[in-house]
């Protein structure tokens, strides 16, 4: 590191910024990720420098750092105000991360799973809608976004904005799900072509139509349950 310059006056390789961004979040220590809340040391020292000395003063313990009060922190030459209370509230959310339940990503292995999940946007719809269900390699679930919705008879599904979504989501497979509010679960010729279309492209973008749920509030018809993909 270099000694009483700015981060912005530092050799490329040594800026915790432009380190993130291209080593990822990981490749920082933990002075390096406190410099970049810092953003710059004190006329003698760069921010990572400084940030080596408050870590020292903690015994290298990020839990005894979150312990410091705003006084505290302001005794090191180069910690205003503005750093402390940046330093105390970044620490502060990482406690609460802590406390904050993980999100359980629904794993969408059958056509009942994809079934029940899109109940709660489908059903007692009055209109037509199409959906596409965005899935990982494990099943587990990306992102589930409406394509289109139309009237009570019909939607739109553009294989080319289907594939676009599924593509921008980094998608390994897809499930397409359409509901019938007439409450007749058998699909039309329109809905057997489409399929047809999607399974056909899918194949050749690797990123494979799993299956084509008709949604009713009754039930559902799956084109993977009979064979139909």
């Amino acid at each position: 590191m270099k000694k009483g310059l700015s981060i912005t006056q530092w050799a490329e390789d040594d800026r915790p910024r432009e380190k993130l961004t291209q080593l990822g979040k990981a490749a920082l220590t933990d002075a390096e990720l406190i410099a970049i809340l810092l953003g710059t040391g004190s006329r003698d020292t760069t921010a990572v420098e400084l940030a080596k000395q408050l870590l020292a003063s903690c015994q290298n313990n990020l839990n005894n750092l979150a312990q410091m009060s705003l006084k505290e922190l302001t005794r090191f030459k180069g910690i205003g105000l503005a750093k402390g209370v940046t330093l105390i509230a970044c620490l502060e959310l990482g406690r609460r991360r802590h406390q904050t339940p993980s999100l359980i990503i629904p794993c969408i292995s059958t056509s009942r799973d994809a079934y029940l999940y899109i109940q709660s946007k489908l059903l007692d719809q009055p209109i037509e809608q199409f959906w596409i269900l965005c899935l990982n390699r494990s099943n587990h679930l990306i992102r589930s976004i409406m394509i289109s919705q139309g009237g009570v008879s019909g939607t739109i599904a553009d294989p080319k904005i289907i594939f676009k979504k599924a593509l921008d989501e980094l998608a390994s497979g897809v499930i397409l799900i359409h509901n019938h509010p007439s409450g007749n679960m058998q699909p039309s010729k329109a809905d057997n072509e489409l399929t047809k279309k999607m399974v056909s492209s899918g194949q050749l973008l690797d990123i494979p139509i799993l299956d084509h749920l008709i949604f009713t509030n009754q039930g559902y018809f799956s084109y993977a349950d009979q064979g139909l993909l």
